[in-house]
């Protein structure tokens, strides 16, 4: 990743504001390193993203109001990484769920094109964000789950994207998990 360090960025941007989030991706960037060597060739980017991929909660960055689009807008405008990491902070825990609730899921897919984003590291990513608390601490993915549809209501955007991604969540995990069992 040219000219930024992926840790001190989500450090400037999170530590102060939102200590919780800077927490849980500090939480979500160990786990990537602890299976990086079951990535092969995509564990610095896995590891870079999972350092990034809520960025985009923090207030300067925040213009659609949907932090995966908003970090990933940053990273490609202001050159930090390339366009599989952009595409994978973009897409990371089935976000195309969430942004097509948010009736911005065309703008997700014209501007990062999942396919962009290598199939093995998005699986990883959101391993790694789908075995991680808000406060950084392991937790399988079912408790994830029902972590994040217990703190958002059934009526919210967030609750309906979870509900609606849960299948597509745990096949991600499960083959990340395989992934790692066969290393």
């Amino acid at each position: 990743m040219p000219d930024v360090d992926a840790r001190e960025l989500c450090r400037s941007l999170l530590e102060a504001e939102l200590p919780q989030r800077w927490a849980h991706c500090q939480g979500v960037a160990r786990q990537a390193a602890s299976i990086g060597p079951a990535l092969d060739e995509f564990g610095a980017l896995v590891e870079s993203a999972a350092w990034l991929h809520d960025i985009g909660y923090a207030a300067p960055l925040a213009h659609a109001g949907f932090h995966p689009l908003d970090g990933a807008r940053y990273l490609r405008d202001a050159g930090i990484g390339s366009r599989p990491l952009w595409t994978l902070v973009a897409h990371h825990t089935c976000a195309v769920t969430e942004a097509e609730e948010r009736g911005l899921g065309g703008e997700l897919a014209a501007e990062f094109p999942i396919e962009d984003a290598p199939r093995t590291a998005l699986s990883a990513l959101t391993y790694c964000d789908m075995t991680t608390g808000p406060d950084g601490s392991p937790l399988d993915v079912e408790q994830r789950i029902a972590e994040i549809l217990a703190r958002y209501g059934p009526g919210d955007v967030v609750h309906r994207s979870i509900s609606r991604a849960a299948p597509l969540l745990r096949a991600q995990v499960a083959e990340t998990e395989a992934r790692i069992a066969a290393s």
